[in-house]
């Protein structure tokens, strides 16, 4: 049986005690209105996510975090975040071998491919500033937070997949529980109580890092400076906030 996300962060060591403002913020958490908190003030931040490829080493432990948080199904084509692995032969670069068994979520077979360059890569939604996916959406099921994150509204969305399919990214599925589109939400339950997303949370490497644009005193605007980042499928122009530091050209 998969843990639930106290045994899982137990297991981890990174079970968290709620300051007194993330317990006043629970109630609005349970409601379903979470930038509603008092404490939090949305329009203040505008949420990116750095990714270090440099920095994977394709355990899963982001995945399998995610999982048990965000109560995403076991079945192996549902993910919020996956890690795919790129095997790139010296010979043909053009064309890498890209496997992701169950989204990484078991880590990784030892690479017996002598010779090829191996890397992994973690994926999630990237919070695009010019959504497709918002754009598509028939009923404004799918719409942006102040605070620069791509939600979507369950009691609204019909489950037509307009969605999915405008998504450049593969980043969206329809949840077989509720039959509704499920995506990662960059755990806005939690970033709105001041705490880090749970694939953050338990990176051994800290080959994730979530930052505030609108915060001048966050690393992340020197890490930008300091780092040749890029991001996916750039000339998709939706101009995305998950940046990479150290992607291959080989991915697409």
């Amino acid at each position: 049986m998969p843990p639930d996300r106290r045994t899982f962060l137990l297991q981890t060591g990174k079970l968290l005690v709620l300051t007194a403002p993330a317990a006043v913020a629970w109630d609005y958490v349970l409601a379903g209105e979470p930038e509603k908190t008092p404490d939090y003030d949305a329009a203040a931040h505008w949420w990116a996510m750095i990714i270090d490829v440099e920095q994977c080493i394709g355990c899963g432990r982001c995945v399998q975090a995610c999982k048990a948080e965000n109560g995403v199904s076991m079945e192996p084509e549902y993910f919020r975040t996956w890690v795919p692995r790129y095997e790139i032969d010296p010979a043909d670069p053009e064309h890498p071998h890209v496997s992701s068994p169950n989204g990484g979520y078991d880590g990784f077979p030892e690479n017996t491919k002598g010779g090829f360059k191996t890397f992994f890569v973690p994926k999630l939604c990237n919070h695009c500033v010019d959504s497709p996916c918002v754009q598509v959406c028939p009923v404004g099921a799918t719409f942006q937070t102040p605070d620069g994150v791509v939600l979507v509204d369950k009691e609204y969305c019909l489950g037509c997949r307009y969605c999915v399919q405008a998504c450049p990214y593969g980043c969206r599925y329809i949840d077989p529980t509720t039959r509704t589109v499920d995506k990662c939400t960059l755990c806005y339950h939690r970033i709105t109580k001041g705490l880090q997303t749970a694939c953050v949370e338990v990176c051994p490497t800290g080959a994730r890092y979530l930052g505030d644009l609108k915060n001048p005193n966050d690393p992340i605007h020197d890490y930008l400076r300091t780092h040749m980042v890029q991001v996916l499928k750039p000339q998709m122009a939706t101009h995305p906030k998950t940046f990479y530091n150290g992607l291959d050209g080989a991915v697409r």
